[in-house]
């Protein structure tokens, strides 16, 4: 398993949206999330698929290069 874990401040750089509306939307399971203790972190393939479903990209292969930053 060498998947990488997004910390919430990656996850809202990829949204492009403030730290504090990330970890909002993290505390309420907008985004599925992983607990290690009081740590959180976000697979990947969730975030995608949230921004698949919610921000309405037409591909999945447009979700990628969105969530690895390629598209700025």
């Amino acid at each position: 398993m060498g998947e990488r874990l997004l910390k919430p401040a990656e996850v809202a750089e990829i949204l492009q949206v403030s730290k504090a509306l990330a970890y909002q939307m993290l505390k309420q399971g907008e985004i599925p999330t992983v607990r290690f203790g009081s740590t959180v972190r976000v697979r990947r393939e969730d975030l995608e698929k949230y921004i698949y479903e919610k921000v309405g990209l037409s591909t999945k292969g447009e979700v990628s290069e969105h969530a690895s930053g390629a598209s700025q």
